[in-house]
């Protein structure tokens, strides 16, 4: 069995297309919302919709470590409420879980951006590079695991900002495969704050973290 594991905060607005998308190609899987105190019906959302919701810190570190906790799946696919794996996600998905190397690996999905502005081209194949370059797959793109392995790595670390930087670099480069298969995350953050600004802090709060600043600090910088 496959265990999807969301965090979310007031995500409602989001998580009801995310669980609309998932839904038709589930195959006996399960997805466990991972709730940090949300006051928009966020829980109530998922549960409606056939997720198990459970309480976690706040922290999105904390709500994916407790998710995976609970999760029953002998694989593990941690997502944002607000990416969307295409359709055809689970049959790419299970061609990477059949093989039995691949329970000593990872695998992200493609990352691409729900905006038809060039810029959202741009910003895509900057962090195809990245992730071919340097093996940095942040959590938008989404992470397929096994749970043996994901628990060997420790998990992933209980702090509010980084936590994906954290895991991938323990998994390393040469560990970590991305699927030929897109998974949409939404462009809103981008519109809101810029599409030179946004990625820009981004490359900021990263260099920070690699200097040793404290995520929580970082995590104000970002601002959650």
């Amino acid at each position: 069995m496959l265990s999807i594991v969301i965090p979310t905060l007031d995500a409602a607005a989001e998580l009801g297309r995310t669980l609309a998308a998932l839904a038709p190609e589930l195959a006996g899987d399960e997805i466990v919302v991972a709730d940090g105190g949300s006051r928009d019906g966020t829980a109530a959302l998922a549960a409606a919709a056939g997720a198990r919701a459970i309480q976690a810190p706040r922290g999105r570190g904390s709500q994916l470590r407790a998710g995976a906790e609970a999760a029953r799946g002998e694989w593990l696919l941690f997502l944002h409420a607000d990416t969307r794996p295409a359709p055809g996600w689970r049959a790419a998905a299970a061609r990477f879980m059949a093989e039995p190397a691949n329970r000593g690996r990872a695998a992200a999905f493609r990352f691409a951006l729900d905006d038809a502005d060039p810029r959202a081209r741009r910003i895509e194949r900057r962090v195809a590079w990245r992730v071919r370059a340097l093996g940095l797959a942040y959590g938008d793109q989404g992470l397929l695991i096994a749970r043996d392995f994901y628990r060997a790595l420790g998990g992933y670390p209980p702090i509010p900002l980084m936590e994906d930087v954290a895991l991938v670099r323990r998994i390393g480069r040469r560990r970590l495969a991305v699927l030929d298969h897109a998974a949409l995350t939404s462009a809103v953050r981008y519109r809101r704050d810029g599409w030179r600004l946004r990625p820009a802090r981004n490359v900021a709060l990263l260099s920070l973290y690699f200097l040793g600043v404290p995520p929580r600090w970082l995590a104000r910088l970002y601002g959650r």
